[in-house]
C-alpha cells in the first residue's frame, strides 16, 4: 500500500500556492488547518515545523523555524512575522513581530507591530505594543508593556529578566502595567528600560521614560514618568508568615482594576480605530477577530484571578475584614462591569470619541499604514484620543470604586 503522511496533501497544496518549504518531508500540518488561511506570497516554513489549529493564520512574508523547529498552534500571524524557533500557541503576532529560538509563547499574547524578543523568551497573557523589545532568557507573563516611537527608540527589557506573577498565597492576581493604553497607543511616549538580571513583583505600575537599574527587583509602583529607579534588596531575616494576609490588598486590587480598565480601553481602540487598517489587507479580518478574542480572554483571565484572590483574602480575619468580604461580594459586579454587562458606563466618553475619530479620519486620509498614520498624528489629535481612552479607564475605575467603598480605591 502506498503510505502517505496525513499532512501530505496539505503540504502539496501549500507548495502549489507558492509557499517555500525546503524539506517538505519534515513538516507536519494538522487536519484542522485551513490552507486558505495561509498566504502563498513570500512564506517560508523551514524543516521540522508543526502547524496546527483551525484558527491558524499565516500572512504574506512570514518565516517559521529558521533557527530551530517551530510549533504554531492556533496563532494568527500578520505580514512578515518571524517565529524563529519554539512553541507558539493561541496568540496574535502583528506585522514584523519577531521571536528567536527557544521561545515559549502560550495563550493570550498579543505582539503588535515590530515587537518581539531574542532567544528563550517565555510569554503568557502578555501584550507588547509596537517596537517593544525583549532580550534573552526572559519570562514576562501577565503584563502589558508600551512605550517608544520606533525601532531605534523602543521600550526594552534586559536579558535574564522575570515578571514574578505567582505569589506566596498561590494566586496570580498580579498583572503589571508598564506604561498604559491611553498614551501608549499614540506611539509618542518615551521608552521604558528594564535593566537586565532584574525583575518585577506583580502587580506593579510603571510610568514612561523610566529606567530601572540592572539587578533591581521592583516591589513598588512608579507611575510617574522619567525616573531612574534603584530598588535595594530587603534586609536579611525571617518573620512569621500569615497566609492570605495580603498586607497590600488595596494596592493589589487597584492595580488589577486599572489593568482591566486598560484592557477595555485597548479593545475600544481596536474596534473604533484599528479595525479598518486590519481589514484592508488579505486575512486581516481574521487577525482583527483574533485580537478581539485575545483581549476578551485576557479580561476573563484577570477576573478569574481576581475572584480567586478575593476568596482567599476574605478568609483572613483582621481590621479590614469587612472590606475583604465586600470585595468578595462584589466580584460578580466587577465581572459584569468589565465584560460590558453594566449599561451606560461610557456615556460621557462618547463625545470625546467622536471628536477624536473625526480629526483622526482627516489625518489618516484613507491610508492603510497604521503605524505611519499614528506616528504622524498632530499632537492635538493624539491628545484628544488619549482623553477619550483615559475617560474609559476613569469611568471603569470610578464604578469599581463606588461598588467597593470600604476598599477606598484611588483615594491617593
Amino acid at each position: 500500500m502506498d503510505f502517505k503522511p496525513k499532512s501530505h496533501e496539505k503540504i502539496q497544496q501549500l507548495l502549489a500556492k507558492g509557499v517555500h518549504i525546503p524539506n517538505p518531508a519534515t513538516l507536519d500540518i494538522g487536519d484542522d488547518v485551513h490552507i486558505d488561511q495561509i498566504s502563498g506570497q513570500g512564506v517560508t516554513i523551514y524543516p521540522g515545523c508543526r502547524i496546527y489549529g483551525g484558527k491558524t493564520v499565516i500572512s504574506s512574508g512570514c518565516k517559521l523555524g529558521y533557527e530551530a523547529p517551530a510549533t504554531v498552534e492556533d496563532c494568527r500571524l500578520g505580514q512578515r512575522v518571524e517565529l524563529k524557533g519554539g512553541f507558539f500557541s493561541k496568540s496574535i503576532f502583528l506585522d514584523k513581530a519577531t521571536l528567536g529560538m527557544g521561545a515559549h509563547v502560550r495563550e493570550g499574547c498579543l505582539l503588535e507591530e515590530e515587537a518581539g524578543g531574542v532567544h528563550c523568551v517565555g510569554l503568557k497573557q502578555t501584550i507588547l505594543f509596537p517596537f517593544v523589545t525583549l532580550g534573552s532568557l526572559i519570562n514576562l507573563c501577565d503584563c502589558l508593556m508600551a512605550g517608544g516611537t520606533s525601532r531605534s527608540n523602543h521600550s526594552e527589557v534586559g536579558s535574564s529578566y522575570i515578571h514574578f506573577n505567582f505569589t506566596p498565597e498561590a494566586d496570580k492576581a498580579t498583572p503589571s502595567l508598564l506604561g498604559d493604553v491611553p498614551r501608549g497607543v499614540m506611539l509618542n511616549q518615551p521608552p521604558i528600560f528594564l535593566g537586565g538580571q532584574g525583575g518585577i513583583i506583580g502587580p506593579a505600575r510603571l510610568g514612561y521614560g523610566n529606567i530601572v537599574a540592572a539587578g533591581s527587583i521592583l516591589r513598588h509602583d512608579y507611575p510617574q514618568d522619567g525616573l531612574l529607579i534603584f530598588e535595594t534588596r530587603p534586609a536579611g531575616g525571617a518573620k512569621e508568615f500569615h497566609p492570605s494576609a495580603y498586607p497590600n490588598l488595596r494596592r493589589v486590587v487597584e492595580n488589577n482594576i486599572l489593568y482591566l480598565a486598560n484592557l477595555s480601553a485597548l479593545e475600544s481602540w481596536y474596534r473604533h480605530v484599528r479595525k479598518p487598517f486590519l481589514e484592508a489587507r488579505p486575512l486581516g479580518s481574521l487577525l482583527y477577530a483574533g485580537v478581539l478574542e485575545t483581549l476578551a480572554s485576557a479580561g476573563k483571565e484577570r477576573l478569574k484571578r481576581l475572584r480567586a484572590m478575593a476568596e482567599k483574602a476574605a478568609a483572613f480575619s483582621g481590621p479590614d475584614t469587612r472590606a475583604r468580604k465586600e470585595l468578595l461580594g462584589q466580584t460578580g459586579f466587577c465581572e459584569d462591569l468589565f465584560t460590558g454587562n453594566i449599561p451606560d458606563v461610557f456615556t460621557a466618553t462618547r463625545p470625546l470619541r467622536e471628536v477624536f475619530l473625526e480629526d483622526f479620519a482627516k489625518s489618516a486620509q484613507n491610508s492603510t499604514d497604521y503605524v505611519g498614520v499614528i506616528r504622524n498624528l498632530p499632537g492635538t489629535v493624539s491628545l484628544k484620543g488619549t482623553a477619550w481612552l483615559n475617560g474609559i479607564v476613569r469611568a471603569l475605575g470610578d464604578r469599581a470604586a463606588q461598588a467597593l467603598p470600604l476598599m477606598e480605591l484611588f483615594k491617593n
